[in-house]
């Protein structure tokens, strides 16, 4: 795993070698092991190294093709280097390095951007031709490594991390309006938006590339989820050997690896298929809580003894508050996913022992593991029976009503009504909205929603929601999470907390062949009445105790609503309360002074939304200051 930076100029000059620093140094945590930096003509291209494949100087970037045309710098991994490497020698290509990096730009001298067709991996990359004077940006087919861009005046300016391109002066650091508003309906800012006007995000399985004469993008992936009639016995015995394969390809590295385990079925599969590949123990890291239904380690603990890992465990009591500035910093947009705290604890523990670790990321969105998934197959279930006056006409009128009262349960139950009110796409908004539009009506300032009148965050689900073309609502709202969701708040959150202690993490349930595999499944495969994941119990039913199987999912979420009255009391109130800047730009203070007071007489539990505000006033203090 590494950092990338870089730019051109074609137009105007952007830089030089000391911008070229001053970007790497801002994603230093990134690759810690060396530095590098091209600078010549109309490019200048900048890159951090975490040593994983080949710890050799050889492999340090920006890395020269044999023939010299092409200047690569990437981070990430190719998982099927190897296989690539033997079919590029076999046509008479003269490795120097024994890299994914130069199979890269092997691969791009030979086939150009249909390379990407044949990389198996997590990446983010930019390549400079000298020759045609061009540069290529090209990332990852679900989003696991991160790839930001600015584009100023007919030139670009790119980096891992946007803290890059402000460290070297080259965005301005102006709000857009429109991301803030999806920031609190989602705890993130979703693709291609970010929270400044003029910085974008490159999608998932997208590429983009620049010459003097302009630019274009293009997406290279998507994913289908048109069913292939496959039966059980069949698609259980091919999924097990899509993870074997995935996990295989994920162990190999010159560097110690380990997993991380929480005792759920993901990360637990993971690890026992990682234990039977290996021919030493596991090396496992569990994160757990004070509070006892936080609390996973007793289940973590019950598979490290099945396989005999070398397990450890660390519990979170009382550093929140004080690493929470740090935390923040890592993240350079509000970010609100509050299990970023146990995964900032995690990738500490485990970055202690081991410079990889494996994990069970993608199985939720991939399997249909969700508790929300089970909530909206009964609400559409409900949806189809009901008749449309009702639907359109009274349920509205009664969710307004629950909308006001002071009991979270029946406030859940506004909600549901309201989704029920509305179309699937609409509904799958509505029952997954982080804050409801009523509280953001009651928070934002009168000229913040004005601003916004004409602008809701549902485009961003229903948009996508749309695209599918799966034959089932499941479906469809599993794609919505693969393409949203997933790359905008599970894969960031995994990405910056463990780069914030160099520690590259992989997900062998992100394999883009399992994914497409798992896409043509029937949805029964993952979810029937009731039964999350179902095909994927069934695949680890050999491996795992019955206590894992049944268990039902915990997550990994903190106990938002006691550190609020507890830990992050004082913080909070200095942040909330006391907030001079930030907050009051764009929210009432009054109101939200109104929020807190209610929470810490327990009338009301608004721990979701009083961590949103606190994690954005974080955020305004260390990048707009």
């Amino acid at each position: 795993m590494c950092g990338i930076a870089g730019f051109t100029q074609f137009h105007r000059p952007l830089g030089d070698h000391d911008t070229l620093t001053r970007m790497g140094e801002a994603i230093r945590h990134r690759g810690p092991d060396a530095q590098g930096s091209y600078l010549q003509g109309s490019v200048g291209l900048h890159h951090r190294r975490l040593s994983i494949i080949d710890l050799s100087a050889a492999g340090n970037q920006p890395m020269h093709s044999h023939c010299g045309r092409y200047v690569l710098v990437f981070n990430g991994e190719i998982y099927n280097f190897l296989e690539l490497r033997e079919a590029l020698a076999k046509d008479g290509y003269p490795f120097r390095t024994q890299t994914d990096t130069e199979v890269i730009l092997a691969l791009y001298a030979q086939k150009g951007k249909d390379c990407l067709a044949d990389l198996n991996g997590m990446f983010a990359f930019a390549l400079w031709d000298r020759e045609e004077e061009r540069l290529f940006l090209a990332r990852d087919r679900i989003g696991k490594k991160p790839l930001y861009y600015s584009l100023i005046d007919g030139d670009i300016a790119f980096a891992s991390e946007i803290k890059a391109l402000l460290a070297a002066n080259l965005v301005n650091r102006t709000i857009r309006l429109d991301a803030l508003r999806d920031y609190f309906a989602f705890q993130y800012v979703p693709d291609p938006k970010t929270i400044f006007e003029g910085v974008f995000k490159l999608e998932p399985g997208h590429w983009l590339e620049i010459t003097a004469s302009g630019h274009r993008k293009a997406e290279y992936w998507d994913l289908s989820f048109a069913t292939n009639g496959i039966d059980a016995d069949q698609a259980i015995g091919q999924l097990r050997e899509q993870i074997n394969a995935a996990t295989r390809r994920r162990m190999v590295a010159d560097v110690p690896l380990g997993a991380f385990l929480s005792g759920g079925i993901d990360s637990s599969g993971i690890v026992a298929t990682m234990a039977q590949q290996s021919e030493r123990p596991v090396t496992t890291c569990s994160i757990g809580f004070d509070e006892k239904r936080f609390n996973e380690t007793e289940f973590a603990q019950i598979v490290a003894q099945a396989y005999a890992t070398d397990h450890h465990e660390y519990v979170v009591n009382q550093q929140v508050a004080e690493n929470l500035h740090e935390i923040a910093r890592y993240f350079d947009e509000p970010f609100a996913d509050a299990s970023l705290v146990p995964t900032y604890f995690v990738s500490k523990l485990a970055r202690q022992q081991v410079s990889v670790a494996l994990a069970g990321d993608g199985g939720d969105e991939v399997f249909a593991g969700y508790e929300k998934y089970a909530i909206d197959a009964i609400e559409n279930r409900w949806r189809e029976r009901v008749p449309t006056v009702i639907r359109h006409k009274l349920l509205p009128a009664i969710a307004s009503l629950l909308h006001r009262t002071p009991v979270r349960l029946l406030r859940r139950a506004g909600t549901l009504l309201s989704a029920l009110a509305t179309e699937p796409a609409m509904g799958f908004y509505l029952s997954n909205a982080q804050i409801t539009d009523a509280q953001w009506q009651r928070i934002a300032s009168e000229d913040t929603q004005q601003r916004l009148s004409d602008y809701h965050p549902s485009t961003q689900v229903i948009d996508v929601y749309r695209r599918c073309d799966g034959p089932d609502h499941l479906s469809r709202i599993l794609y919505t999470d693969i393409k949203t969701f997933l790359p905008g708040d599970i894969l960031v959150k995994v990405d910056r907390m463990s780069m914030a202690h160099s520690l590259e993490v992989r997900a062998p349930l992100l394999d883009y062949q399992l994914i497409e595999f798992a896409g043509h499944l029937p949805s029964a495969l993952k979810f029937h009445e009731g039964e999350k994941k179902r095909i994927l119990k069934a695949v680890f039913k050999p491996d795992l105790p019955e206590a894992i199987l049944d268990r039902r999912k915990m997550g990994f979420s903190p106990p938002l609503a006691d550190w609020f009255r507890q830990d992050l009391r004082s913080l909070a109130e200095d942040k909330l309360l006391k907030a001079q800047d930030g907050l009051p730009r764009y929210f009432n203070i009054e109101r939200i002074r109104e929020l807190w007071s209610q929470h810490q007489a327990r009338t009301h539990d608004h721990g979701a939304i009083l961590w949103s505000l606190l994690m954005f006033q974080l955020w305004w203090q260390e990048y707009m200051t």
